[in-house]
């Protein structure tokens, strides 16, 4: 699952709440395996949190959404100061690697109509290989929206200013070098002769 977004009155105020409340909440959730949080070094939205679980039935079960409709007054505030956020349940279709990197790189992309095999043909079998042999690039994975899920209303859901967008696919590179990242963003991402999404 990633979600992406700003928020407003504070910089970086609400690691606090992510760190000793929202984490635990979460990875204390039955099939949760373990989160993490970055910070976008430019562009938007400022923040990205990931968390990795057993199965994408587990974004669905009791437990969650029991957790999910049960927010915390702490959880209500932070919330509440979310903006352009994007909430994605996706499940994992490809993955090459085997680290856990310093920084992130993510790419969100929905391929234009009649383009979706090709596209996807070339990010499993080629971009995610280039990706990974970069030195220091440790990983590359593509995933995939689950709609029905990523749309489950609960409680938690309105206390934000307005819907969560959800991405169509999801690109994420990870490494231990900034320099690296910006080269698999514009040499091997944005200057290739694969269909664009």
């Amino acid at each position: 699952m990633g979600f992406g977004h700003d928020i407003t009155d504070g910089d970086d105020d609400d690691k606090d709440w992510h760190s000793n409340a929202h984490m635990s909440e979460r990875v204390g959730v039955p099939g949760f395996l373990r989160g993490r949080r970055a910070r976008s070094l430019c562009g938007e939205p400022q923040y990205f949190i990931m968390y990795e679980v057993d199965s994408l039935e587990v974004l669905t079960s009791q437990a969650y959404l029991d957790r999910l409709n049960d927010p915390s007054p702490w959880t209500e505030q932070v919330l509440a100061r979310y903006r352009n956020s994007n909430r994605t349940l996706c499940r994992l279709d490809d993955s090459l690697g085997l680290g856990a990197g310093r920084f992130l790189l993510t790419c969100r992309m929905a391929p234009a109509e009649g383009s979706g095999d090709t596209l996807r043909h070339w990010l499993e079998s080629t971009f995610l290989g280039e990706c990974v042999s970069v030195g220091s690039i440790v990983g590359a994975h593509f995933l995939t929206a689950d709609e029905v899920a990523s749309h489950t209303p609960t409680e938690e859901k309105k206390l934000r200013s307005r819907p969560d967008d959800i991405a169509n696919w999801v690109v994420i590179v990870e490494g231990y070098d900034d320099d690296a990242m910006q080269a698999v963003m514009t040499c091997l991402l944005y200057t290739s002769p694969s269909p664009r999404a």
